[in-house]
């Protein structure tokens, strides 16, 4: 005999079961980096960055991997993307890409940061006040490549951190995490709360579209006063790499002049 079959109950009985969907609320941290191909120069005696004429963006690696495979989950399952800069109201552009790519809110903690346990203990002060399930970083910014705020965050906050993940699964509260590591590939699963960085491969990059753009301006965005640790770290100064030298072509007769060559000027990287 047929029976009727009620979907409405039937999606309640999922949702209130043990295998109901995880709604996450996800904190990403976000940077503002100069574009790949600006000038690098000093000023202030070789003590700061030369900002003029310098045309900032969002870190990539927040932006391409963590940023969207936040934003992914969040369609997948629901749940809540806010998105966190520690830096000055010239940050705020950045910041509203961010909400027009997809984030859900965002919060600035308006510093000029210095170093890394800056920009960390901002971010974990702030964290301290939230219930966020993953706390979610690109692996490094790509002016300083320090790779070291999300390990800064995760020992003030005393969670799990897994670092370089190229993709990420989630079922329930346990996450699978997948990254490279050195001649083959490392698979660990960890239990929420914690803190991630994101590397290649975690998600492909989106391009905000005219309906997000308009919506990131009606986003809420908070900016807040410092809340987190004086820096640790000054710059003393900034140095350039020695430019690259011309290759020398040498004839292939002629082994005598590579053989002294090699010994007298090549270097070992």
């Amino acid at each position: 005999m047929w029976q009727k079959y009620d979907f409405k109950q039937a999606y309640k009985n999922i949702v209130n079961s043990n295998i109901k969907l995880y709604q996450m609320n996800i904190l990403v941290c976000i940077s503002k980096t100069p574009d790949t191909t600006s000038k690098i120069s000093f000023k202030s005696g070789d003590t700061e960055y030369n900002s003029d004429g310098v045309t900032f963006i969002m870190n990539p690696y927040d932006e391409w991997y963590a940023l969207v495979r936040a934003i992914e989950l969040t369609e997948q399952n629901g749940g809540n993307v806010t998105v966190l800069n520690v830096g000055p109201a010239s940050n705020d552009i950045i910041i509203r890409k961010a909400l027009a790519i997809g984030g859900s809110d965002a919060v600035r903690i308006d510093t000029e940061a210095s170093d890394a346990y800056t920009v960390a203990s901002n971010i974990a002060a702030y964290a301290k006040t939230k219930s966020f399930d993953l706390i979610f970083l690109g692996k490094e910014t790509i002016d300083y490549n320090g790779s070291e705020v999300g390990a800064m965050v995760a020992e003030l906050l005393d969670l799990p951190y897994v670092s370089y993940a190229s993709a990420l699964e989630i079922s329930g509260s346990t996450s699978t995490v997948t990254r490279d590591i050195e001649g083959g590939v490392e698979v660990c699963q960890v239990d929420g709360p914690f803190v991630l960085s994101a590397a290649k491969g975690m998600a492909e990059q989106r391009i905000p579209n005219m309906k997000g753009i308009m919506m990131a301006k009606n986003k809420p965005l908070e900016v807040i006063a410092p809340i987190g640790d004086a820096a640790k770290v000054s710059t003393v100064q900034f140095v350039l790499p020695p430019a690259k030298s011309g290759v020398k072509l040498i004839d292939p007769e002629n082994m005598d002049e590579l053989v002294r060559l090699l010994h007298e000027e090549a270097k070992v990287i």
